[in-house]
């Protein structure tokens, strides 16, 4: 452990569309997902004020969430994020210094379910976690919804049990 915490935000993206003809990863968001998305950011930028850096999925929907929640912060969009296995999401929040540098104590991680709650829960300690905060995600995470989580690992030194899961907001 260090003696510097860190703030993961894992945010899945806003309500999206289904258009007749448009493939999976090319979905816009929905009206109703545009808005959310912008209390999401409202609410990101009121409990977490600067976001140090983000992971986004390269999908449509979450690089629309991302431009509508007005967070201004280096991004690097992944592949790896869209339909990934919760593994492969640590991984990626594993390589965060080697992307951003050294001073990411915040990192907003844009992505898809059912990842975001598998990520949430699994990095949530036993000890120390929210249990409110982690029924309601396993009950479901819908829509713009976001979990935070505290942790004194390094990025790359996170793992499963390795962080406390401290809240669970959905912007409505």
């Amino acid at each position: 452990m260090t003696d510097r915490p860190r703030t993961l935000l894992l945010l899945r993206h806003a309500k999206s569309d289904y258009p007749q003809g448009v493939a999976d990863h090319e979905r816009p968001l929905a009206p109703r997902g545009e808005r959310e998305a912008a209390l999401a950011g409202d609410w990101l930028r009121a409990h977490a004020p600067k976001v140090d850096a983000v992971l986004c999925s390269t999908a449509t929907r979450t690089r629309e969430t991302l431009a509508r929640t007005r967070i201004d912060a280096p991004v690097n969009y992944d592949d790896r994020l869209y339909d990934a296995m919760p593994g492969a999401v640590i991984e990626e929040i594993n390589s965060v210094e080697s992307l951003f540098g050294s001073d990411v104590e915040t990192l907003l991680v844009i992505g898809h379910e059912p990842t975001m709650s598998s990520v949430a829960l699994g990095l949530a300690t036993a000890d120390g976690s929210n249990t409110t905060a982690a029924e309601r995600i396993s009950t479901k995470f819908p829509t713009s919804a976001i979990a935070v989580l505290r942790t004194g690992e390094p990025w790359d030194q996170l793992a499963l049990g390795g962080a406390a899961l401290v809240g669970f907001h959905v912007p409505r």
